[in-house]
């Protein structure tokens, strides 16, 4: 399975990859921000991890952006992000985020996540 991780923070990305090589993941590309993960998105990419709060083109327009791609359109994404109110949740939701997990991460929240995520796409498929 092939990950895009989208962060402007290059420690964070780190901690994500390192989070998904310790779930047995290693196959993934990175990305500074949203305008870059869009450049580098194809229909290669299996999942997508990625954060709000980036300069140029934030996470939730990135999401809607991808959304709006036919590649794009069913990849399962996850939001990990500080960002926890309730209108927060609801937006990243309303423009096509899957599931959202909160800063810090844990490779055993990832892997739920993922797992979850993967068992949903297979059931709807």
């Amino acid at each position: 399975m092939k990950f895009l991780v989208v962060d402007d923070s290059p420690a964070m990305r780190r901690i994500i990859l390192n989070a998904l090589r310790r779930i047995g993941h290693t196959n993934a590309i990175e990305a500074n921000d949203g305008r870059e993960a869009l450049a580098r998105f194809d229909e290669t990419v299996d999942f997508v991890i990625t954060d709000w709060n980036m300069p140029s083109v934030s996470g939730v327009e990135f999401v809607s952006a991808l959304r709006a791609l036919p590649a794009g359109h069913s990849v399962p994404i996850v939001m990990v992000t500080t960002r926890g109110a309730r209108n927060d949740i609801v937006a990243a939701m309303d423009v096509g985020v899957n599931s959202y997990i909160f800063k810090p991460l844990t490779p055993s929240v990832l892997r739920d996540k993922i797992e979850r995520l993967m068992a949903s796409a297979v059931i709807a498929a």
